[in-house]
């Protein structure tokens, strides 16, 4: 009973494919936007806490003078140095590993190639606290680093400009005037979600950084990576107490701040999936608009056929059996759109996640919400049409030209 009825609703739907094709346009519109702009805000989300993540594992990062918004760091305070990093390490409980930096512009020279990069210093914990990989080589040691000696590890991106597809691991460069030996290849991280290229940098020995390129002994950030199973909340509270003792202020005010990295993480993805939930909203909205669109066309569809259901009615059948075949008519309707914009809309959203990067997340609850509200939409917009063919009075039904 019910397929016949579906036989009978693609018939009239093949009747007039043009008419039934601008009818579900709406529907299709509204599918698609939905699915494209909810799956699109998956992978931005996912990019976002993978981009995070690659920053490091339970990081935090603690900078002098750098204050954020009212009550934050003085801009004026003094830097931080090698002796404070050492000094977290002992004495904040929690503390994996800690990673002091500083960092200078440099031109990277080899052969006729240069390349305008970051020259970075760090110590040897600086790919613990990072969450970095090697592609090649090896990484520099304590020893090494704290003797100062000039080594140095290539960024994805230096090495490209530079060497091409060589290996350069073993030769030399110079950073500006000076040169240090390749060891290693930091393994590619791509683009951050602030529009970073993390890979244009050029890692050294921090001692080596401070001596010969940029004359002091000042540390512009410290990265600070948390034990496993140990809060960073609790760990940033217990730093900021400590380094507020540290480093006493005649005004009182804290003259550098920490930022959690899970924080940053958190503040990032619910920004992306408020967007997200409001431009699958805007987008929701066409699919009630094509709704509109399905009962007026069902109206016109019961003027045309009123001599058709006179006869059905004439010969016996019910009420509720004209009622069911409108209604079902309604639903194929606007099934068939939903379906149409569920390919669409995954189309779309595959192109986009590409376009922008993101990794594409196949969402197979909001592809099955989609289908089953365009399928809803049929049901509610095609009731009344559908009821409207069920009360007309066969004889005046019969009359009708």
């Amino acid at each position: 009973m019910l397929w016949s009825m579906v036989r009978l609703a693609l018939l009239a739907i093949r009747r007039n494919v043009l008419r039934s094709s601008l009818t579900v346009l709406g529907i299709v519109i509204g599918v698609a936007a939905v699915i494209t702009m909810t799956t699109i805000g998956a992978g931005a989300t996912a990019k976002v806490t993978a981009d995070i993540a690659s920053l490091g594992t339970n990081m935090l990062m603690v900078r002098p003078g750098q204050g954020y918004g009212p009550g934050g760091a003085r801009a004026d305070a003094p830097p931080f140095k090698i002796e404070d990093a050492d000094a977290i390490q002992r004495e904040i409980y929690g503390v994996a590993a800690v990673a002091p930096t500083a960092q200078k512009q440099v031109q990277a020279i080899s052969s006729a190639k240069n390349w305008s990069t970051t020259a970075t210093g760090g110590t040897a914990s600086f790919l613990i606290v990072r969450n970095w990989d090697l592609a090649g080589g090896r990484a520099f040691t304590e020893g090494e680093e704290r003797a100062g000696k000039a080594l140095c590890i290539l960024g994805e991106t230096v090495r490209r400009e530079l060497f091409g597809a060589a290996d350069p691991v073993g030769q030399r460069i110079r950073l500006g005037k000076l040169t240090c030996q390749i060891i290693g290849l930091l393994a590619p991280k791509g683009e951050s979600s602030f529009g970073q290229d993390q890979d244009d940098v050029v890692l050294v020995p921090l001692r080596w950084l401070q001596r010969t390129l940029v004359g002091n002994t000042d540390v512009g950030a410290i990265f600070i990576s948390a034990r496993d199973g140990v809060s960073t909340t609790k760990v940033a509270a217990d730093l900021q107490r400590f380094l507020h003792e540290k480093r006493h202020s005649s005004t009182g005010d804290d003259d550098f701040s920490i930022r959690d990295m899970k924080e940053i993480a958190s503040a990032l993805t619910s920004t992306t999936k408020v967007m997200t939930s409001l431009l699958g909203a805007v987008a929701a909205v066409s699919m009630l608009v094509g709704g509109i669109g399905i009962m007026n066309i069902m109206l016109v569809s019961v003027t045309e056929r009123t001599r058709e259901i006179g006869i059905r009615l004439a010969i016996g059948a019910l009420e509720r059996e004209v009622l069911t075949q409108f209604l079902v008519e309604a639903v194929v309707l606007s099934s068939v759109g939903g379906i149409v914009g569920i390919v669409i809309g995954l189309l779309a959203a595959l192109a986009g996640t590409n376009a922008i990067g993101a990794p594409f997340v196949f969402q197979p609850g909001v592809v099955t919400m989609a289908f089953l509200f365009s399928a809803a939409v049929g049901v509610v917009f095609g009731f009344f049409p559908a009821r409207q063919a069920a009360r007309l009075d066969p004889i005046e039904a019969l009359r009708h030209e």
